[in-house]
């Protein structure tokens, strides 16, 4: 699709801008790569024929996904002053009491 002089000074006029006429020319060149430019667009495939996008490359492959405790260098129990059944044991609070 080509721009051409008439068609930039119509919508130069719709716009209500004022472009000197030496500038002319070359908003005209401006206008017609960028349209050149989006016209690529149509050549881009899409829909279902389109390859599905990737953002990582296909040959990576990813690892399983283990759930796995993970050893403490001390158990929690070392670390409490009173520990039982697994929860640690705290003196009360005298403002829980009420």
């Amino acid at each position: 699709m080509s721009i051409d002089r008439d068609a930039v000074l119509r919508v130069v006029q719709l716009a209500e801008l004022g472009v000197p006429e030496e500038d002319v020319e070359q908003l005209v060149q401006d206008i017609g790569n960028i349209v050149d430019y989006v016209s690529q667009l149509s050549d881009v495939p899409a829909g279902d024929d389109a390859p599905p996008f990737l953002p990582e490359p296909a040959q990576v492959v990813l690892r399983d996904d283990v759930v796995a405790p993970v050893p403490l260098a001390r158990p929690p129990a070392d670390m409490a002053p009173e520990f039982i059944d697994g929860f640690f044991v705290v003196p009360r609070l005298q403002a829980m009491e009420e």
